[in-house]
């Protein structure tokens, strides 16, 4: 490469972005692995959707309190069914972390079992969250029954919505891990889901302090 291009290349790109390495132009080491490249563009994934759950948790915020004469959180929400909610989230994020260090040991039995476990715990969580949904529309608190319930299931909607096409996603990889091993492009795979995984814990974590234990203590 000419000492012009070199230095043009350089000015378009003056701190080497997407490359590794100190050398005096991007080329000299090479480009960052890919694994840090996909890695970094999910993050930003992840940050639009939690710019997205912010809008919700901000029309939330505005919302809570009109309930147009109808119910209100605390006369709704059953605290311990939602603790139940949140302990099987909680726990499935645990699940996923130890389904990490199996991956990184190539452990493929330890690493299906514990994909098992968060998925059975994510799928109890949905169950019971369309419980609780469905008991609410029964007893006429649905999303058409005041601004505070549309805000309400949009928020908690949208987040049961993102589990479950992670239980989807996560059913899929466990396939494509059985048939395909340990690849490097399996194991980027996971590393994403598993990011998008325990983001759905910190957006929930979220939702249990700001709709229901804001909301029953209002």
């Amino acid at each position: 490469m000419s000492a012009a291009t070199s230095t043009a290349a350089a000015a378009q790109n003056p701190h080497r972005l997407g490359y590794r390495g100190l050398g005096p132009h991007p080329s000299d080491h090479g480009r960052s692995p890919k694994r840090i490249i996909v890695g970094y563009g999910f993050w930003i994934f992840l940050l639009s959707d939690f710019v997205m759950f912010s809008g919700f948790f901000a029309a939330f915020a505005v919302l809570s309190g009109a309930n147009a004469g109808g119910p209100s959180g605390r006369e709704l929400f059953d605290i311990h069914n939602i603790g139940v909610e949140t302990g099987c989230l909680l726990l499935s994020s645990v699940a996923c972390g130890m389904a990490s260090l199996a991956v990184d040991a190539r452990n493929a039995v330890w690493t299906q079992l514990m994909l098992m476990v968060t998925g059975l715990l994510g799928l109890v969580f949905i169950v019971l969250e369309v419980r609780e949904f469905s008991g609410l529309i029964d007893q006429g608190a649905g999303p058409q029954r005041s601004a505070f319930l549309s805000s309400f299931f949009a928020l908690v909607g949208c987040h049961g919505l993102h589990v479950s096409a992670g239980l989807l996603w996560l059913g899929t990889m466990m396939a494509q891990i059985y048939a395909k091993g340990f690849t490097p492009n399996m194991i980027r795979r996971f590393m994403c889901f598993s990011l998008f995984w325990h983001a759905l814990d910190i957006i929930w974590v979220g939702v249990f302090t700001v709709v229901y234990l804001m909301g029953v203590a209002r």
